[in-house]
């Protein structure tokens, strides 16, 4: 890989992606926030940037930031000869990896367009944990030829990539999968609260539903550990979690669609949110705004 490549928001998800990125090609990082810089910059590979806009003139423009709104703050207007988007050069690519809104990443990729710049929405799946170990799932919407080309920078932080149509198509895929990650997840804690109200011990539940046709990802891998055990420490927070499933939401409404289950996990992941004294709490503390209202606690 001969690319130069600038990675910009160094966060939870961010600072592992940078580190097993740098392993195979030399990375240029920035962040709003001059301690993840410098957290970054100790891997062997990662050179800090005072500026993004010193990371502007990079080949492969790769950005980790929470939503369409920051993406947009960061490329800024096209129009305007001073902004970041506006000093890549024909030919660059730029790839989005954060939980974009799938229509705003449409017309982002084509102003872009416009420009001679390539783009792609390469969201992620897997958490901090599989980002540690660069076993994510990476799903991309673009060109084939621009998905090509970042296929091997790719590789290098996930073990699963999959080009699944054209701008913005991966970014409502992420949107649709955390969607219905905690779709299971609510409905999965429901039903262990029921078991538990009746008399049934949460545990044995968990090993039973985990051997049977109910399984999901939330009782294979979160609760116990994170509900049962107390930990309450997934990795991925509410906030976030709240933010992507709205989206889904949001692009059901663009196709003329109500989905009721959907949104009846909208309204609660929301209403635990507000009613979760935090600032910032992890997508399991769901449990606790469910043990609130419910009077049964599956902590054990």
């Amino acid at each position: 890989m001969t690319n130069t490549v600038t990675f910009i928001g160094l966060g939870t998800m961010g600072q592992p992606m940078v580190r097993n990125l740098a392993r195979s090609v030399p990375v240029a990082v920035y962040d709003a926030n001059p301690d993840a810089i410098d957290a970054a910059a100790r891997s062997d590979g990662v050179t800090p940037l005072a500026s993004p806009f010193d990371g502007a003139g990079a080949d492969i423009v790769i950005l980790m930031l929470p939503n369409s709104t920051v993406v947009q703050r960061v490329l800024g207007d096209l129009g305007d000869p001073e902004s970041f988007a506006s000093r890549l050069h024909p030919g660059a690519l730029v790839v989005d990896m954060g939980s974009s809104a799938p229509r705003a990443t449409q017309e982002v990729a084509k102003q872009l367009r416009e420009r001679e710049v390539g783009m792609v929405d390469a969201p992620v799946s897997g958490g901090p944990r599989k980002a540690a170990t660069a076993e994510l799932t990476i799903m991309v919407g673009g060109p084939v030829e621009d998905y090509e080309r970042a296929l091997p920078l790719l590789r290098t932080m996930g073990t699963s990539v999959t080009h699944v149509g054209s701008a913005g198509s991966a970014h409502a895929l992420k949107a649709l999968n955390n969607l219905l990650s905690a779709i299971g997840l609510v409905g999965a804690l429901e039903v262990l609260t029921e078991g538990t109200k009746f008399g049934l011990d949460p545990r044995t539940m968990l090993d039973v539903i985990n051997r049977s046709t109910g399984r999901n990802q939330s009782t294979e891998v979160k609760i116990g550990p994170e509900v049962l055990d107390g930990r309450f420490r997934v990795g991925f927070s509410l906030p976030l979690t709240v933010k992507d499933i709205t989206t889904a939401l949001d692009l059901s409404s663009s196709v003329g669609l109500s989905p009721e289950v959907s949104q009846a996990c909208v309204r609660f992941c929301q209403a635990a949110l507000a009613g979760l004294d935090e600032e910032n709490p992890d997508q399991s503390e769901i449990a606790r705004y469910m043990a609130e209202m419910t009077g049964v606690d599956l902590t054990q």
